[in-house]
């Protein structure tokens, strides 16, 4: 194979003109020239790179052009042949589509194998269903969702305290026949007021952005301003940003911290709603 040539040939012009004070402006030019050449052994051909760079200093402006050509020679006999790295990279990838389902190719010794692997489908908020608490069935699976979901650990009993005696408070978010969102709440009085209390609420994770909790807290305050309620209070961890947001954009704002409230030790964050 035939070495390769590089020419680097760098030319810098600095031009510099100063008016005097008694007659036309004096120019001084300097010209430097520098040449180096130095050789590269390259696989499949020769490539001959030239660099032509020119600067250009006036008084007021600083022109600078640079040329760059490069010039590949041909082979006899053979059609020249242009591809770049990333085009070969690009080749040798394989090629995506825009369908939902992700494909997972492995090759053995025999034949090739495809698994084609279905993305859940998409789940949209008017296929979630809302209901009041109706009977004691559904009492486990209120229990299984929100002892899944919240880090406060309830017996039976405490479960048992708020639906048996606020039924009509109590209101659960089904999809497909599953129960997915809860809320459990309460209304008595306190002090000089009917004080309505949320005292638990949770939405599986994979149904949240859904909008779930707030209809669930929606439709709990409007039933408890139904009975007459002046306020309603909660309690929820002073870290749990996404809860936060949901109650204070229904209204909510911070009234008190409550030092190592729950069993593992965080702070909790008291939020009230007045209604008078």
């Amino acid at each position: 194979m035939a070495d390769t040539e590089m020419k680097a040939t760098t030319t810098t012009t600095a031009a510099a003109t100063a008016p005097s004070a008694a007659g036309p402006a004096m120019g001084a030019t300097a010209i430097i020239k520098s040449k180096s050449s130095e050789k590269l052994a390259r696989n499949g051909g020769t490539d001959q790179t030239t660099i032509l760079a020119t600067s250009t200093l006036t008084a007021n402006t600083q022109t600078t052009t640079a040329t760059t050509t490069k010039t590949t020679p041909l082979e006899t006999g053979k059609d020249a042949i242009q591809a770049s790295t990333s085009a070969e990279a690009a080749s040798a990838s394989p090629t995506t589509t825009a369908n939902p389902a992700s494909t997972l190719t492995s090759t053995t010794n025999d034949s090739p194998q495809s698994i084609v692997v279905e993305s859940p489908p998409a789940i949209s908020a008017d296929e979630i269903i809302y209901k009041e608490y109706e009977a004691e069935y559904q009492m486990h699976d209120i229990m299984r969702l929100i002892q899944a979901e919240l880090s406060e650990p309830y017996s039976i009993y405490t479960y048992r305290y708020f639906i048996y005696n606020w039924p009509k408070l109590c209101f659960l978010a089904s999809h497909e026949n599953q129960y997915v969102g809860a809320i459990v709440c309460k209304l008595d009085m306190h002090m000089n007021c009917r004080r309505g209390y949320i005292a638990m609420l949770a939405v599986r994770k994979e149904y949240r952005k859904l909008k779930i909790g707030t209809t669930l807290v929606t439709k709990a305050i409007e039933a408890m301003l139904a009975d007459n309620a002046d306020e309603v209070v909660l309690e929820t961890e002073m870290r749990n940003e996404p809860a936060l947001r949901l109650y204070e954009n229904l209204g909510f704002v911070r009234d008190k911290r409550l030092f190592r409230y729950y069993l593992n030790g965080v702070d909790a964050l008291r939020l009230k709603l007045w209604f008078r």
